[in-house]
């Protein structure tokens, strides 16, 4: 397909001019070190391991990279991050490896990632110790850079923490100075975390710069990055380049959010950089990592990061000129529901052409359209073409879009769904039949004639169904895939085209229980059965934002409530859910008698309670940033109340029951309201808890 990709875009070029996107003034020149003159790929240990780095993990997971194919796609560093060395400098002022966690030292380490056919990176801090408290480089820098160049380092990531007070630039250009010192080839990572305007003044001191704060496993903060890299294309090219922070595929989001983040990452021209542990990832992840169509697009050598064509209500646009003429095209929907983003060839800055060969590089087709590029992309998810003008219309089938409109349903409702597809190619498709298909205990029937015997270029066909949601929900939020699709014939063979959506539907919460949130939730409620699936930033100090289903003054002297929490989402290991107690439950961030009683899944158990009357939760149970013991589901939970004093226990069996702390309040009413609660502790992104035998007395 290669092949055949070439010759249709050389044949092309000459027929069809190239127009342009704006381009700014010419940025400073970058660093002249020969290095990075595509973004950098490899793996990191930090975001999956923290401290917890050795010699086994680092070989392991480069024999892995080689194992796995990625070195072949192009993962080359293999980088270790903070907490490598020991707590001090040795006597004569030199870095020394900690000899428990790497026995062979760096250089042993170097030596097995090189001969692997890998490269090696280590980290360090621009300031008097690193941000795990290790020594930093400040005023260290050519021992240092003299050490990483001994040892066989390749890269290095350089941080920014204790670093005085002195200006970056000042504290960068110092290392990138004695690295070029060293005349040993390192790539020089500036990870100053987007402070001090770092894009404007990076490319003649490093390869790459941060372009923010650090990144973690969940769709917010991914989607905040984005947003902030996005901006500055300007500065990106070959020998440097913004830095959105490592991949966090394979670490938690959802698959379709895995590929948006790989997806725009490559757009942006950004280091993709695995921050997953590769050992253990799924294959699915693993392929998602080693598609060789996309990561093309990360590592063209022209060197242009994509910049945004249209940014409007969470449908996002973005173009991306490739060396070959083409351009690669990222359809991303920020929002949660599937919708259709289009864009056209002149707004990506391609010219005039009789047709356009589309060839997406998720599903490995090509298609072909008069102009328009456009997609039905899944909330959270992202579309990715790689377009060039061609000659000679007719060689693919023709680019049709798929748009189902799913309306809310409750349950035993009936809603109408309509099925429109488009074709935007420049030949007839034949032979349609637009279907849609529902789960087991959903009823589907044609309103409208399904079957068309010929869709022209520019042209719709619409179909709608009457479909019925089941009158027994399984879950006190049940959620479910109905999708429409429309199977056709034409240029290119016979295919079938889906645009699933997705439906959430939920068991109405009756009286005497009643529900709040102050972000985006929904609730349900079966038997004795409870869901809330919700965001919210934390529950902590200033940040008061949860969900909750509850009993208004029902929590009284002499009370105990318990609770079976079933399952719980990962969205952030201090995500929350649990029993809550406060005199409004409706008043976050000012009622005060506030206390928790919550698990979280990577910190366990905690009490944490409001101790000051300001209506904020500013005591923990256990020391600070952290629980009692390992999260597990079920669990029990139970909080008891005497006068002002409140007690949280936790149970395996409802038997036998673990004291989590206690904690005596200010302000306590004699009645207070008491509920479940959930917080995701990832804004913007939403998490469900499930619970089970809610009982108060």
């Amino acid at each position: 397909m290669r092949r055949t990709w070439a010759a249709l875009i050389a044949a092309a070029l000459a027929a069809a001019p190239l127009a342009a996107l704006p381009v700014a003034a010419t940025p400073a020149a970058a660093l002249d070190n020969g290095l990075a003159r595509t973004p950098p790929m490899g793996w990191n240990d930090w975001n999956a391991f923290g401290c917890n780095v050795g010699e086994k993990l680092v070989e392991q997971t480069a024999d892995k990279i080689v194992a796995s194919g990625l070195r072949d796609a192009g993962y080359t560093y293999v980088n270790i991050d903070d907490c490598w060395m020991a707590g001090s400098r040795g006597a004569d002022g030199q870095l020394v490896p900690d000899p428990a966690k790497f026995p062979h030292g760096i250089a042993g380490v170097a030596r097995y990632v090189h001969g692997k056919g890998l490269k090696l990176g280590i980290y360090e801090s621009a300031g008097t110790k690193t941000c795990a408290g290790y020594p930093g480089s400040l005023g260290h820098e050519q021992r240092d850079a003299d050490s990483f160049a001994a040892w066989g380092v390749d890269y290095l990531k350089y941080d920014n923490c204790n670093n005085l007070g002195i200006p970056s630039r000042q504290r960068y250009q110092a290392m990138g100075d004695a690295l070029a010192r060293t005349r040993r080839p390192i790539v020089y990572s500036l990870c100053n975390w987007g402070e001090e305007s770092v894009a404007s003044w990076a490319r003649p001191v490093g390869n790459l710069w941060r372009t923010t704060g650090d990144i973690d496993a969940s769709y917010g903060r991914m989607l905040y990055i984005f947003h902030q890299n996005a901006k500055l294309a300007d500065a990106a090219g070959p020998g440097a380049w913004n830095d959105p922070d490592m991949l966090e595929v394979g670490n938690g989001m959802t698959p379709v959010e895995d590929r948006t983040e790989f997806s725009l990452w490559a757009e942006m021209a950004a280091p993709l950089i695995s921050g997953a542990d590769l050992r253990s990832a799924r294959p699915d992840t693993l392929a998602l990592y080693g598609n060789k169509e996309v990561i093309a697009v990360d590592q063209d050598r022209l060197g242009r990061q994509g910049r945004p064509v249209s940014m409007k209500n969470g449908l996002d646009v973005l173009a991306k000129p490739l060396a070959d003429g083409s351009v690669a095209v990222t359809l991303f929907n920020e929002n949660t529901a599937p919708a259709v983003i289009s864009t056209t060839a002149r707004d990506i800055g391609l010219g005039p052409a009789r047709g356009y060969a589309l060839r997406d590089l998720w599903e490995h087709r090509t298609t072909e359209s008069a102009g328009v590029i456009s997609a039905t992309v899944p909330g959270h998810g992202t579309v990715m073409y790689r377009v060039a003008p061609t000659a000679t219309p007719g060689r693919y089938a023709p680019h049709l879009v798929l748009d189902t409109t799913a309306p809310g349903w409750t349950a035993g409702s009936s809603a109408t769904v309509t099925a429109t597809l488009t074709n935007h190619g420049t030949r007839t498709a034949d032979g349609l039949q637009l279907g849609v298909a529902t789960p087991t205990g959903w009823a589907a029937a044609p309103l409208t004639p399904v079957r068309f015997a010929r869709l022209a270029g520019g042209q719709q066909a619409v179909a709608r169904f009457r479909v019925t949601a089941p009158a027994v929900l399984p879950a006190p939020i049940t959620r479910a895939t109905v999708t429409g699709t429309a199977s056709v014939r034409g240029p290119g063979g016979s295919r079938t085209i889906a645009a699933p959506n997705a439906v959430e539907l939920a068991a109405p919460v009756r009286a005497p229980l009643k529900t709040f949130t102050d972000n985006a939730a929904v609730f349900g409620a079966q038997g004795d059965r409870l869901a809330i699936d919700g965001a919210g930033a934390d529950l902590w100090s200033r940040v008061d934002q949860y969900s909750a289903i509850y009993r208004p003054g029902a929590e009284h002297d002499g009370s105990t409530t318990t609770v079976e929490l079933t399952a719980q989402t990962p969205t952030s290991e201090w995500a929350k859910a649990g029993i809550m107690v406060r005199n409004d439950i409706t008043g976050p961030g000012t009622s005060p008698g506030y206390v928790i009683l919550a698990e979280a899944p990577g910190k366990g158990y905690v009490l944490q309670w409001d101790s000051t009357g300001s209506g904020r939760l500013d005591s923990n149970s256990a020391p600070s940033n952290e629980g009692s013991g390992t999260a597990a589901y079920p669990t029990r939970l139970k909080l008891t109340r005497s006068g002002s004093t409140f007690t949280g226990y936790r149970s395996a069996d409802g038997v036998t029951w673990t004291r989590v702390g206690t904690a005596t309040l200010p302000h306590v009413n004699a009645v207070q309201d008491v509920g479940v609660f959930t917080s995701s502790h990832s804004e913007g992104t939403t998490g469900q808890a499930d619970f089970t035998d809610f009982r108060q007395s």
